[in-house]
């Protein structure tokens, strides 16, 4: 049999489960929407059952190296996924064999955003911005394809309150409720739009940064498998422009999630593994009335919520953008983009390290892009980013720049 005769039948045998959940469960998905793109148990049985879970683990082992190896762009490498969606022990086996995008630079799945990039070359996105909804959705891929069929990462929601500026973060377009699993984060703003808060829906990797939660939904809590609260990971601050003189807008980014060992020799970027409502969690049954743990209150910080520095973590990482020159030919400010940013914005802007000589950083990685963001078109913007930033951390960067900010040009 051949891999695309074999793939053919995973992908309809996997649309057939969701027939099988469509017939049997559509007042479960009125009541609750959120919860739709969760597979019931049912289902899962039956693939259990199906004879593509009793293959030896030698053939399966071979069958999905060979489908990882073959699609590396999307939309093939949605046949990956349909490889980890068959049952328990391929999802298993995927997993072991998918690595991260630090490692490949390819992103697969949901969790692949939360990982840092890779290394050595950047992970190119773009930025499609929708005035009329004020949403911002991130894509995969270098522009705009014809036909729409670019591969969505993330998608964003602007929010307008009284003292302040939100930019909710999700894994779905149509889903931006705090209260739902494809809930991610946040960007909040002040009043003067000149410092932005970045917010996780997941705490980080270690015991490192000094934040404060804060309370995702005021109602009781919808799933005691939900996290209640945000975690902040990281800070961006623009600096006022009191003299109203002419340049760029100057930015610091503080990363709390990432210590600045990760850009030195031989250190690492905290890595998560999984979601906080893991593919095997929303499986898994929900606890009995009788074992349920109290809800978490997350209105006032505590010791269990709040960690502080750990003794060996060391400083996080502060990224500063990269200053630009004046030609005086075009009299304007210009940064190389490298073909990547072809419109004159003053939201264009790239990020590097802002490091001290006793951080032991070459020139070299003091130099390198970490990220860097520009306009192309009417409402289309690229976003490029690697290591050590992840695409959720770089997209919210990227967010704060769309925010009004009449103090700072």
């Amino acid at each position: 049999m051949s891999l695309k005769i074999m793939m053919r039948e995973l992908k309809e045998m996997k649309d057939g489960i969701g027939n099988i959940s469509t017939r049997g469960g559509e007042s479960k998905l009125w009541r609750s929407r959120t919860r739709s793109h969760v597979v019931p148990d049912q289902p899962q049985e039956c693939a259990e059952q199906s004879p593509w879970a009793n293959l030896p683990p030698e053939l399966l082992l071979d069958i999905i190296h060979r489908v990882e190896e073959s699609e590396t762009a999307w939309p093939a490498r949605a046949a990956v996924v349909f490889c980890a969606a068959v049952c328990r022990s391929w999802r298993e086996i995927t997993k072991e064999i998918v690595k991260t995008p630090e490692q490949c630079g390819r992103l697969t799945f949901p969790i692949s955003l939360k990982q840092p990039g890779p290394r050595e070359s950047p992970i190119q996105c773009y930025i499609r911005r929708d005035r009329a909804t004020s949403t911002y959705l991130l894509f995969y891929g270098l522009v705009p394809s014809e036909g729409e069929g670019d591969k969505m990462l993330l998608a964003a929601r602007k929010v307008r309150r009284a003292t302040c500026t939100d930019f909710v973060i999700s894994l779905a377009a149509y889903d931006f409720a705090r209260a739902s699993y494809t809930y991610v984060g946040k960007l909040r703003s002040n009043f003067l739009g000149t410092k932005f808060t970045v917010y996780d829906s997941q705490p980080p990797c270690d015991s490192m940064i000094p934040l404060t939660t804060h309370r995702r939904f005021h109602s009781k809590q919808v799933s005691p498998r939900l996290p209640a609260c945000n975690y902040s990971i990281g800070t961006i601050t623009y600096e006022l422009n009191v003299l109203r003189t002419r340049g760029p807008r100057r930015m610091h980014c503080v990363l709390h999630s990432i210590p600045v060992s990760a850009i030195q020799e031989g250190g690492t970027a905290p890595t998560p593994l999984a979601l906080p409502q893991s593919f095997d969690e929303q499986l898994s049954p929900l606890p009995s009335s009788k074992g349920k743990q109290p809800l978490m209150d997350t209105s006032s910080p505590s010791p269990a919520v709040t960690p502080l520095f750990s003794p060996g973590s060391g400083e996080p990482l502060t990224l500063k953008n990269k200053a630009p020159r004046w030609h005086e030919q075009l009299q304007c400010w210009c940064l190389n983009f490298k073909g990547r940013v072809t419109v004159a914005s003053v939201k264009n802007f790239q990020l590097v390290a802002a490091v001290e000589p006793e951080h032991n950083v070459s020139p070299e990685d003091q130099e390198k892009v970490i990220l860097q963001f520009g306009k192309i078109g009417k409402d289309i913007f690229t976003m490029d980013y690697q290591y050590p930033l992840s695409a959720f951390q770089a997209f919210a960067i990227c967010l704060s720049s769309f925010d009004t900010k009449p103090a700072c040009e």
